[in-house]
């Protein structure tokens, strides 16, 4: 009895004893059986074919951001932090220039305004009394700071703010804000503020100039239709001897008006002879305005006031003082045309610029007076340097430092002799000394400068500048009450010119 309760209890469990047999199946169930495991078999090749492939294309992903990340560079070329992508198509190089100018002035004393008659700008009561005393002293002409390159290859762009000034710090102001593009062979777009190429001298970068400032002639056009800031669109093209550009411009930025200035700039130049030791540099410039900005609303019938008013400083901004000026000239418009001509042999080198101003007046009945400027430099470095030219630019630039400062070596770096003579004459009619102005005259006045420089390049970021300047300015008073009320003004046909010598010195740093 104990053995038969007991056999029904393990048959109910179903546990195998070691001699229980499998159960057999018939030869479809093997062969469905084994056509399923090589099914899984295949099926797993063709997932570790693609667990391997997978891991090749990552590793090639690897490979190429590894060397992506290689290639992409920071560099210091000529002191110049510059990124640029692996395939650069997008770089940015951060520009900078600080420039600080000390001088001294050597004129004779000043006196009352009743008795000494030496005068700066018309209506400018401060100016009339600092023309007198001119001030010694220091300016940060410019400090610089701003970053350029380029976007997907073919697109450029550029920022650059000044901080400098003429005499005064300013909290800073636009110099450039534009974007441009090179995709068409030989020729580059570009839109934005900019300082438009007006000429020979102003072709050389203003951190690269043979002295502080640029000729007086050369500097006023600079500023009719062109200048920093200036908002323009323009077409260049350049070849292996040839440049030429043409720009229709507008407006200063940061500046207002009712009605905005608009003109035009256009340049070409061409060099018949370009070899490594002799350059011979030809350009014509024209500089228009074809619409002087407005003073106010242009309700008929006598419309807007557009003036059109022509001074400048005496090539150095320590003291901003101007010494010739016309006066505001109600005008449709201005044309400047300009002839260039530059020469280089080796470590010589010459250039020089005239400039043709008329005046288009719009009250009936008066002439449209005409002015006049010029001037011709020319360098020689002593250590033997070439000062460099660019077709492309159409103007020359600073020697190339081969050889740095170093006094454990032995080496000093660029040193450069320098001389200009430069002419502007803003008189038109000016009559003679001691009388009233003839109906239509402007006496603006006329100022020749003789300067002598000595610069010193000690490597390719630094650079000294000193310089010497005769300054001599002959001019007659317009009488009336040009310079203000009361004994400002002194009587018509009187001599409010004057003569001085000045020493200044630049310091630079740019990169």
């Amino acid at each position: 009895m104990l053995f038969a309760a007991a056999g029904p209890v393990a048959h109910a469990q179903t546990v195998p004893t070691r001699n229980e047999q499998p159960t057999p199946i018939s030869q479809e169930q093997f062969l469905a059986l084994m056509g399923r495991l090589d099914a899984l078999e295949k099926r797993n090749d063709e997932l570790e074919k693609q667990v391997s492939a997978l891991r090749g294309q990552a590793a090639v992903a690897d490979k190429a951001i590894a060397e992506r990340t290689a290639e992409s560079k920071v560099s210091m070329a000529g002191g110049r932090p510059t990124f640029s992508s692996a395939d650069g198509q997008f770089t940015a190089s951060l520009r900078g220039v600080a420039q600080l100018d000390a001088a001294t002035y050597d004129q004779d004393a000043p006196g009352p305004a009743a008795s000494d008659f030496r005068r700066g700008s018309l209506g400018d009561a401060t100016e009339a009394e600092r023309a007198r005393d001119l001030a010694d002293g220091t300016n940060l002409r410019r400090v610089r700071l701003g970053i350029e390159g380029k976007a997907w290859g073919d697109w450029g762009y550029n920022i650059l703010v000044d901080f400098g000034g003429s005499g005064v710090e300013e909290p800073g102001r636009i110099i450039s804000a534009y974007v441009d593009y090179a995709g068409l062979k030989g020729v580059r777009l570009r839109a934005g503020a900019f300082p438009q190429t007006t000429g020979l001298e102003d072709a050389t970068s203003s951190s690269s100039t043979l002295f502080l400032e640029r000729a007086v002639a050369a500097e006023l056009v600079r500023n009719l239709a062109g200048g920093d800031g200036r908002t323009g669109l323009a077409a260049m093209a350049s070849g292996a001897r040839w440049s030429l550009a043409g720009t229709l411009t507008g407006g200063v930025i940061q500046s207002s008006s009712f009605d905005e200035q608009t003109g035009f700039i256009g340049r070409a130049t061409f060099a018949p002879v370009l070899t490594k030791a002799t350059v011979v540099h030809l350009g014509a410039t024209a500089n228009l305005v074809f619409q002087p900005a407005a003073t106010g609303a242009d309700i008929p019938p006598a419309g807007a006031a557009t003036p059109v008013r022509l001074r400048e400083r005496p090539e150095l901004r320590v003291d901003g003082t101007r010494l010739v000026d016309t006066g505001s000239i109600d005008a449709d418009g201005v044309t400047a045309l300009g002839l260039e001509l530059g020469l280089q042999h080796r470590n010589l080198s010459l250039q020089g610029e005239h400039f043709w101003i008329d005046v288009e007046r719009r009250a009936a009945g008066l002439p449209d007076p005409e002015f006049s400027g010029w001037y011709v430099q020319g360098a020689w470095t002593i250590t033997g340097e070439p000062r460099r030219y660019s077709a492309a630019a159409g103007g020359f630039d600073a020697p190339k430092v081969e050889a740095p400062f170093d006094l454990a070596r032995g080496t000093w770096g660029v040193w450069e002799l320098a001389a200009r003579y430069s002419d502007l004459d803003l008189d038109y009619l000016a009559g003679a000394a001691g009388t009233a102005p003839v109906a239509g005259a402007i006496r603006g006045g006329e100022q020749k400068i003789l300067t002598l420089g000595l610069n010193w390049y000690p490597n390719g970021n630094v650079r000294f500048l000193a310089d010497y300047q005769r300054v001599d300015v002959v001019r007659l008073s317009p009488g009336g009450t040009a310079f203000g009320a009361g004994g400002l003004t002194p009587p018509a046909g009187a001599q409010i010119g004057q003569d001085y010598d000045v020493w200044s010195i630049r310091t630079q740093y740019a990169f």
